[in-house]
């Protein structure tokens, strides 16, 4: 593709600083017994690279972001703004080789970014919502954004929701590997601001779950839901 899909519609670019190949680098650095990989993992954050020295990693994703022009005349997206673009180009690492998946959205395109595989594999093929059906042949409306572990999200209401299955669900049956895995099996914390389904989404489902049905917290979204 010779205009690189013009990053797509998701446009997704990738800052990365101090990374090497993305959340994939994030291993554990494993001695040969049991005993003292557990240590190693107990004494901190570890993460593998070819000299040690990787400490923070820091992943930033912009949404619909071009990295070259759709019009010949009109600056870029990232032309547009010289000082990110100078920064990426003077400290971190530009990847303009990045293909969207289609079809493209927000959700897709961010969830396809963060799990590493086509949206087939992680459960959200179409974004950023769709249709599901119930068994008499009607259809609901889904919303993709919904917390990673996080079971269907009807914005209509859990009556007449007929299907509660994860949102993330790959191909196996199984809720797609998280972006956190890695570096938590590495011993590191992990953090994430305003990144599709890595945070609490809907607080109709979200907030029971975290704080109990019969919590305040509860209590609260049930009195004011909006």
């Amino acid at each position: 593709m010779t205009h690189l899909g013009r990053l797509g519609t998701i446009g997704a670019l990738v800052l990365a600083c101090l990374v090497a190949a993305g959340a994939a680098t994030a291993r554990v650095q494993t001695e040969r017994s049991g005993a003292a990989s557990v240590a190693t993992v107990a004494s901190g954050c570890h993460l593998s690279s070819a000299r040690g020295d990787i400490k923070h990693v820091i992943y930033i994703q912009f949404d619909n972001t071009h990295f070259l022009r759709d019009n010949p005349n009109v600056p870029s997206d990232l032309e547009q703004m010289p000082h990110l673009l100078n920064f990426i180009r003077g400290n971190g690492t530009l990847m303009t080789n990045d293909h969207t998946a289609l079809i493209s959205h927000t959700a897709t395109g961010i969830l396809t970014s963060l799990t590493g595989v086509y949206p087939d594999r992680m459960g959200q093929p179409v974004s950023n919502s769709f249709r599901y059906f119930r068994p008499d042949g009607s259809t609901r409306t889904g919303v993709s954004f919904a917390y990673w572990t996080a079971p269907l999200f009807d914005p209509a209401g859990p009556n007449g929701q007929t299907d509660f299955t994860p949102e993330m669900i790959n191909e196996n049956g199984k809720i797609a590997s998280a972006p956190w895995v890695p570096y938590t099996r590495a011993g590191c914390n992990f953090g994430a601001v305003a990144t599709a389904n890595t945070i609490l989404e809907n607080t109709a489902i979200d907030i029971p779950t975290v704080f109990g049905a019969g919590s305040p917290e509860a209590a609260e979204v049930a009195a004011n839901p909006g």
